[in-house]
């Protein structure tokens, strides 16, 4: 019986099975679907967050905007026009106009001294006592020698005159007379001998009462009375004079020849002492002169000033702040250091102008500054006199940025006095007190 084939059904002696065609077809498609939405689902996901941001920076930038047109608000100081003292500045060492370590001359057991440990002595003024009994044991057996050969000579100069007279009359021979004037002539000899016995007796006794060389303060006693000293060989007091005092500093090798050249002038130079920390005042005085020589290992020179130190405000071995003023300038200008900027392209100062609607606005000035002086600094160029600079929010500052003005809130009299500060090193010289400031190198 034949076999009939139904339609749609594989037939079975091929072989093979062969999968339908149409349902792989269906299946391709959804794929293809899945895909294109999920393409399309990531493009909303990324122009979502692009959107977003794309939102937050346009409100960035609007607030940002919104704040450079907002008035920043800072403080600000005049630019002054007035006379300022130019100054190099060092580190120095105070030391005594002259120091004197004393010490016996002679051997001896020492008395109670003569005089108060501190106190100001005078050149000349006995200050210890060595025991002088041995020494003017030796003085007064030297004067007896002395006297003994006087009284020799004296009886030998006779004899030699009466053997002349003999010899004269042809009684005496001439070796008689020759003889007898020989030795007249050695007790000559030896009074002189006798006579030096006695200065040097003298000299040492004189050396028994030690006295001050040198007007000055005198130290802390070395040795107590009651000690054996040994001369030469003892230190028993030290004396530093301490009016006029001395301060040694030392200055580059190139800051020196404009000082030369003002010492080769007999300029006085001023020089101020400050304390330790650069802010007081201590003392003024004059520049005395340059040591001979450069120190090779520090390519510096020293130099040596002097001050009257009548109020002893200087002590030996203080170290100070050496201001020495170099010139006066009469029409300086300055500025705070806190408006003092730097950029790449300098130095400079934020000064507060007007623009075309007469509103306050902050402009870009370039400074070159002369020196510094703690709050102050003196400007070789920069804006002019009067000008208002910034002191304080120059960090949100920019060309042509506006700007609301206050100035530094003065103190009170009573604050001014629990905070009292020492002066401004820039504010005029009082009476009898010169110009503070402080020079550094010219940048």
């Amino acid at each position: 019986m034949p076999t009939q084939e139904t339609s749609g059904i594989p037939s079975l002696s091929s072989g093979s099975i062969e999968p339908p065609a149409a349902p792989a077809r269906k299946s391709h498609g959804v794929r293809i679907a899945i895909y294109f939405l999920l393409v399309v689902l990531v493009v909303l996901v990324v122009w979502r967050i692009y959107s977003q941001q794309k939102a937050a920076q346009q409100a960035s930038v609007a607030q940002a905007a919104a704040l450079l047109s907002r008035p920043v608000p800072v403080q600000v100081a005049p630019a002054e026009q007035k006379p300022m003292p130019i100054y190099l500045t060092a580190l120095g060492t105070v030391t005594p106009y002259m120091s004197v370590t004393v010490k016996a001359r002679v051997s001896g057991q020492l008395l109670p001294v003569h005089f108060t440990e501190g106190q100001e002595v005078r050149e000349g003024q006995t200050i210890m006592t060595i025991d002088p009994k041995p020494y003017q044991a030796a003085l007064d057996q030297a004067k007896g020698t002395l006297a003994h050969d006087q009284a020799l000579l004296k009886n030998a100069q006779a004899e030699a005159r009466r053997y002349d007279a003999l010899f004269a009359a042809g009684v005496a021979s001439k070796e008689t007379m020759e003889s007898n004037q020989a030795t007249a002539g050695q007790y000559e000899g030896a009074i002189q001998a006798d006579q030096a016995a006695v200065d040097t007796a003298r000299l040492q006794l004189s050396w028994c009462y030690i006295q001050s060389p040198i007007n000055g303060k005198i130290g802390l006693r070395l040795v107590d009375p009651g000690n054996i000293i040994t001369a030469n060989t003892t230190n028993l007091v030290i004396i530093n004079q301490l009016k006029p005092i001395a301060v040694y500093f030392i200055l580059p090798e190139n800051e020196l020849p404009a000082v030369l050249q003002k010492l080769s002038t007999d300029q006085r130079l001023t020089v101020d002492a400050y304390d330790r920390g650069d802010v007081t005042h201590i003392a003024t005085g004059r520049l005395l002169t340059a040591d001979n020589q450069i120190d090779t290992t520090t390519g510096t020179a020293k130099l040596k000033a002097v001050f009257d130190n009548t109020d002893e405000s200087l002590f030996p071995n203080q170290f100070v702040n050496i201001h020495l003023q170099m010139e006066d300038r009469p029409n300086a200008i300055v500025v705070p250091s806190a408006a003092i900027q730097s950029g790449v392209q300098g130095s400079f100062v934020w000064i507060v102008g007007k623009d075309a609607k007469g509103n306050s606005v902050a402009q870009m000035q370039p400074v070159k500054i002369a020196l510094t002086e703690g709050q102050m600094a003196i400007l070789d160029s920069g804006p002019p006199a009067g000008a208002s600079v910034v002191i304080d929010g120059a960090d949100r500052l920019r060309p042509g940025q506006p700007v609301t003005v206050s100035t530094p809130r003065q103190r009170t009299a009573h604050s001014a006095q629990q905070n009292a500060q020492p002066a401004s090193p820039f504010a005029a010289p009082q009476s009898g007190a010169a110009g503070n400031g402080r020079a550094k190198e010219k940048q």
